[in-house]
């Protein structure tokens, strides 16, 4: 019996800024169900990466996602699908409402189906309590945690099948960042499918399934999240963690 194919397989991408090239011929997979992480320095090319995938930078290679190629897509396509990006800065519009903001993640759907987005907002709201506490506030007023509940709770009001985040843990105090990753694994729980984009390396190996090492715009290593989190070399790089050099665990492929 063959293994279902991946939600997202991405081969040879590539993207440059001009003539200088930011990411070369990084290939990945996400399997339905899973977290996949991508951790790797600053600089790596884990952001443009993303933005590629959907359809916010030029690049070259093939995406496809639920087994289509979505280069002849929009953005708005793509979220229509059910592909959708939490951003690194989360973009939200300070000045309007928790609620307006959320309404606004919902923009595919409304115009046919405004059952299912006042359900699906009834669903955020019991999933983020303090997002319904605060509703009518601005989102510019909301604390940093709040408004990547925020940011994680419009992109949900789109339904998504493959959620990418982007640094979701960025400047947030320790026990945000639990709070936040504990909703990523009831997120993968509940059907949805997770692209984890991540400096805490520590954190996104411990919660997710695979992952893949950038460096300097190229897949430097991937494997088994459990078995990356052992090797010597991202243990002593990404984990601060110092160990005696052995030989990589032979499921961990270089590049």
């Amino acid at each position: 019996m063959n293994a279902a194919p991946p939600i997202l397989d991405v081969e040879d991408l590539s993207v440059a800024y001009g003539s200088v090239g930011a990411v070369h011929r990084v290939s990945l997979s996400v399997a339905h169900g899973s977290i996949v992480t991508v951790i790797g320095p600053n600089g790596a090319g884990k952001t443009t990466s993303l933005n590629a995938i959907m359809g916010l930078q030029p690049s070259r290679g093939v995406v496809r996602y639920l087994g289509e190629p979505v280069d002849r897509l929009g953005v708005e396509q793509r979220v229509a699908k059910g592909l959708v990006l939490v951003p690194e800065r989360r973009e939200l519009f300070a000045g309007m409402s928790v609620a307006d903001n959320l309404a606004l993640g919902a923009f595919t759907r409304r115009r046919t189906r405004q059952a299912e987005v006042e359900t699906t907002l009834g669903d955020v709201y019991r999933r983020f309590p303090r997002l319904a506490q605060r509703r009518t506030q601005l989102a510019g007023t909301l604390s940093g945690g709040e408004r990547q509940m925020l940011a994680l709770g419009r992109a949900l009001m789109s339904r998504p099948k493959l959620l990418m985040l982007d640094e979701p843990s960025l400047g947030l105090a320790p026990l945000i960042v639990k709070e936040i990753f504990s909703i990523v694994v009831e997120l993968r729980a509940s059907g949805v499918s997770i692209l984890l984009v991540e400096q805490n390396a520590r954190a996104a190996l411990s919660i997710s399934d695979y992952a893949y090492v950038f460096e300097t715009g190229e897949l430097a290593m991937h494997g088994a999240s459990t078995q990356l989190a052992e090797d010597p070399r991202v243990a002593a790089t990404y984990l601060g963690i110092r160990e005696a050099a052995s030989g990589a665990d032979p499921a961990i492929q270089g590049r």
